[in-house]
């Protein structure tokens, strides 16, 4: 299978880069003792820890900034595949299906990550002060994308980390940080994604009501014809769209919308996979698990045992990145 590979480190930083890298990696390390994600008392900020390597595995993402300062990771939409390590940053722009690996961690030198969730609202306020660019025409339009951050970018998650040791200061400090974070990230090489995105009727924003109409109706026949009058496109540019964002067809993105779904009802509300399966749309127990199984790479049983077993289960919903 042909891969395009983006991998965005390997370049010679500056004295402030490194700085900024082990400030913000000694922070991470001292804050989450535990592998896993783990939310914080940050508003919109998450850290994760891996003292090993992972297998690539299948998980939902929202939109957010992801940030890692120790470590290497693997993501892989659809073809496209996706490298970051210290410096560099991913961000995935509407909530969509990826699969994702740890590729580079020890005991002794953890996998240590960031994730900051992206806030519409704010992005559509900022961006009436930014203000339009001209969209380049050779503008990829996949929903994930991975470039080198910048000083400036790093430093203004530095300040958004380093309120974990000033909670009386985070009511005031964090939307600060927060928008400023956001600023960088529009006003950077790639911002034009996320633009696109808080532009009101623009072509990015009706995929990503698309998504929206999915995901709140996951468990409903999908008419195609439907989903397309609801964001007023025709139902060959939703298609040829939808695909280009996410790398699958509205179909195969309600699959799995219903798959990961059906998993968190087994390990949060302890459902049978018959029942799951049913809850989530599937009228033939046999297809359910076999669409399962071609998913998360074993039936459903076996696979809620071993979630149940690692204790993966702490957070069977949140993001693998």
């Amino acid at each position: 299978m042909a891969m395009n590979h983006n991998d965005c480190g390997a370049v010679a930083e500056s004295p402030l880069r490194i700085a900024l890298q082990i400030e913000l990696a000694e922070r991470v390390a001292r804050s989450v003792p535990a592998d896993g994600m783990h939310r914080t008392n940050v508003p919109k900020l998450w850290l994760s820890r891996a003292t090993e390597e992972s297998q690539c595995v299948p998980a939902l993402m929202d939109p957010s900034l992801f940030v890692v300062v120790q470590g290497r990771k693997r993501v892989l939409v659809g073809e496209r595949e996706f490298v970051y390590d210290p410096f560099t940053y991913v961000v995935v722009t509407v909530p969509m299906p990826v699969r994702s690996h740890v590729i580079e961690a020890s005991p002794d030198d953890p996998f240590l990550c960031l994730r900051v969730e992206i806030d519409p609202k704010t992005m559509g306020e900022l961006l009436l002060e930014v203000g339009p660019i001209e969209r380049p025409d050779d503008c990829c339009e996949c929903g994930v994308y991975c470039d080198r951050a910048s000083d400036a970018l790093l430093e203004g998650v530095l300040r958004l980390v380093r309120l974990l040791d000033a909670p009386a200061e985070v009511p005031v400090l964090a939307p600060l940080a927060l928008r400023e974070i956001y600023y960088r990230l529009l006003a950077s090489p790639q911002g034009l994604r996320l633009r696109e995105l808080s532009q009101v009727d623009s072509q990015a924003q009706r995929i990503a009501r698309a998504i929206d109409l999915l995901k709140s109706r996951y468990n409903e026949p999908l008419r195609i014809a439907e989903l397309a009058e609801a964001v007023h496109m025709s139902p060959s540019a939703l298609h040829h769209r939808f695909k280009a964002v996410t790398a699958m067809s509205p179909i195969q993105f309600q699959k799995q919308l219903r798959l990961h779904e059906a998993r968190r009802l087994m390990v949060i509300e302890g459902l049978e996979a018959a029942s799951a399966g049913h809850r989530v749309g599937y009228e033939s127990p046999s297809q359910f698990s076999r669409e399962y199984r071609r998913l998360f790479g074993a039936p459903p049983r076996q696979d809620i045992s071993h979630l149940l077993v690692s204790g993966a289960s702490r957070s069977p919903a949140l993001p693998g990145m």
